[in-house]
């Protein structure tokens, strides 16, 4: 099972890099909260075992952070 959670998290970490590149026409305030959540909801899936209120909460905490290093 640490196996395919591992290639999960590989595929989610992947995801989310290639999906940053989409990223480029925003500001780079914007660019950090989606970077910030998305890290948040790997981070908070990884920390609960993979519950949908770690994931949610995860997001939501990495975004805020990710929108405020940029102030």
């Amino acid at each position: 099972m640490s196996v395919l959670r591992g290639m999960l998290l590989a595929v989610m970490a992947g995801t989310i890099v290639l999906g940053t590149g989409g990223c480029s026409g925003m500001s780079r305030q914007g660019q950090n909260t989606a970077i910030g959540a998305g890290v948040g909801a790997i981070g908070g899936a990884v920390l609960t075992g993979g519950s949908t209120a770690g994931t949610i909460g995860g997001a939501a905490v990495g975004g805020i952070i990710g929108h405020e290093v940029t102030k």
